[in-house]
């Protein structure tokens, strides 16, 4: 079983994942801290659970969920897997954080990257990449299908959808890969989305303003 821990960080109030299944393998998605007290409570949570973190994932590059990169490079020797089309948007974050007052130690660049379709493990489960662009140029959700749960990213929220008047946002390609890529997930598939509560695919359909099922 995967176990999914939230932590919210930074001023953008941004949902930082951490997965983990029963024998401590670990995967962090989107770490979002921005100060050392933010590295200390999510350095704090693995150390307590005596995890093993092997994968460290973004969804996208924007600045809140790439903060926590370079932490988690360095603490643990994981550099960032994430889509290609979204190495722009990295580049970007180093320009305008400090004019937004964040201390940003780069990210580190990836090796490899992940595509659509693309199987990741974490110990003996697997996350589906699912390519969802719209928010962001190549923005990824990560899909169990043993458990029915997705992380979405800034791609669909509880009753709203991603921005798209940022730099390589579309407002029609993000509302056509929800309804061909996520809205054909299970109806009780749990949404962790990057910002606020978890939602449901079926209560998006039903009462989403944005784009219904």
């Amino acid at each position: 079983m995967i176990n999914i821990e939230t932590i919210t960080f930074n001023p953008y109030q941004e949902n930082t994942y951490i997965l983990f299944d029963d024998k401590k393998n670990c995967a962090i998605i989107d770490p979002g801290m921005h100060t050392p007290q933010e590295e200390q409570q999510l350095e704090s949570f693995i150390n307590t659970n005596e995890l093993k973190p092997q994968l460290l994932l973004n969804t996208h590059c924007h600045i809140d969920h790439v903060l926590g990169n370079h932490f988690v490079y360095e603490k643990w020797g994981l550099k960032p897997l994430f889509h290609e089309g979204e190495i722009p948007v990295l580049i970007a974050v180093q320009n305008y954080a400090p004019q937004m007052g964040f201390r940003y130690d780069p990210s580190p660049i990836p090796e490899e990257f992940l595509i659509d379709e693309q199987k990741l493990l974490i110990g003996d489960h697997t996350l589906h990449c699912i390519l969802a662009p719209g928010h962001s140029p190549a923005h990824l959700c990560f899909y169990n299908a043993e458990q029915d749960f997705l992380i979405g990213g800034d791609v669909l929220f509880r009753n709203s959808i991603g921005r798209t008047d940022l730099p390589g946002g579309n407002h029609e390609t993000l509302l056509e890969a929800i309804k061909k890529n996520i809205y054909t997930l299970p109806n009780k598939t749990i949404v962790y989305p990057g910002h606020g509560p978890t939602t449901t695919i079926a209560y998006e359909k039903e009462t989403n303003p944005f784009i219904r099922g």
